[in-house]
């Protein structure tokens, strides 16, 4: 997640990108068959594979940076191996060249697209495990669970990973301007994962639209957990340009650099008075700086999203 930061300038010289057909209408969204559990063990390798692509390349996946293409790479390999048809697209901001990677799922109707999405690079002080390795990987292994079920929704399915978000969210921004009007109306909603994984964490999901929200809410109701609504980060990851262009968008979040309540400490655990990430943006971010039962249960409110919303 980016730092909110007044003033920022965001467009730092975007060229050269493959524009990609987006499709749709969220609101009446069917009961999908059911969901599959994603693995923990799943979603923690990939996030190993992440820290060890930061140790190798200057420790960090930042925008611009070796480790960013090479944590790229690794996601376009499991996708493509999976029967995705991948897309890299190119953009350039703050004289580095960026990429998003977008991974379409055959099948669906291509005038409703759902889209679930998360930022890939770090800070450029450490490897961001957690911001954002935690969503990352989260997203890819819904996607793997998607192949492995050869799963056959009524909308079509897409998948992102943007590059260049902790700049300003340079590269889901470039995403959405490279759209037409038609093709951005298309998108029945977008589901933003950042930052799913805090070592303190709380259970947050965003309020900006009813249907997604509910769907989200839903799920955790499900299992017991009682949600509040995000507000820490509002506009400060992927989801914003989405929003920004008229279509709907929704996540869900663990916390970053606030301080946990005593009450959220009552009704979650963890410590009070603390931050739900201590390693925010810094250099302990790294494999032992996530919380496997949120992460666990995250994923799997990811996975129970995609279903239900694209069914």
């Amino acid at each position: 997640m980016k730092l909110s930061v007044p003033g920022r300038a965001v467009a730092a010289a975007l060229v050269a990108a493959t524009t990609l057909v987006t499709s749709g209408s969220i609101a009446d969204a069917a009961p999908a068959a059911a969901a599959p559990n994603i693995p923990v063990a799943n979603v923690k390798a990939h996030l190993s594979q992440l820290q060890s692509i930061a140790t190798a390349n200057g420790g960090n996946r930042a925008h611009g940076r070796a480790g960013y293409k090479a944590s790229l790479d690794y996601v376009k390999a499991k996708l493509d191996a999976a029967g995705f048809t991948t897309t890299v697209q190119q953009f350039t901001a703050a004289g580095r060249t960026g990429y998003n990677l977008i991974a379409d799922w055959p099948g669906g109707d291509a005038n409703q697209v759902v889209m679930a999405g998360s930022h890939l690079d770090s800070v450029s002080t450490g490897a961001g495990i957690n911001d954002n390795g935690s969503g990352s990987a989260a997203v890819l292994e819904a996607a793997l669970a998607v192949s492995r079920a050869q799963y056959k929704p009524t909308k079509h399915l897409r998948f992102a990973w943007w590059g260049a978000e902790e700049q300003g969210l340079l590269g889901s921004r470039y995403y959405v301007n490279s759209l037409s009007s038609a093709n951005r109306s298309k998108i029945s909603g977008y589901l933003n994962f950042d930052m799913i994984g805090s070592p303190n964490p709380g259970y947050f999901v965003y309020d900006d639209d009813p249907a997604i929200e509910k769907t989200f809410q839903n799920f955790y109701t499900g299992i017991g957990i009682s949600t509040e609504i995000e507000t820490e980060g509002d506009g400060r990851s992927d989801h914003a340009p989405f929003k920004n262009a008229g279509v709907p968008v929704g996540g869900i979040f663990s916390g970053a650099d606030y301080r946990k309540t005593a009450a959220q400490a009552t009704k979650w655990g963890g410590t009070a008075g603390q931050p739900f990430d201590r390693c925010y943006h810094s250099s302990c971010d790294t494999t032992s700086n996530i919380n496997d039962t949120a992460l666990d249960r995250n994923s799997d409110a990811l996975a129970y999203a995609v279903w239900e919303l694209s069914a």
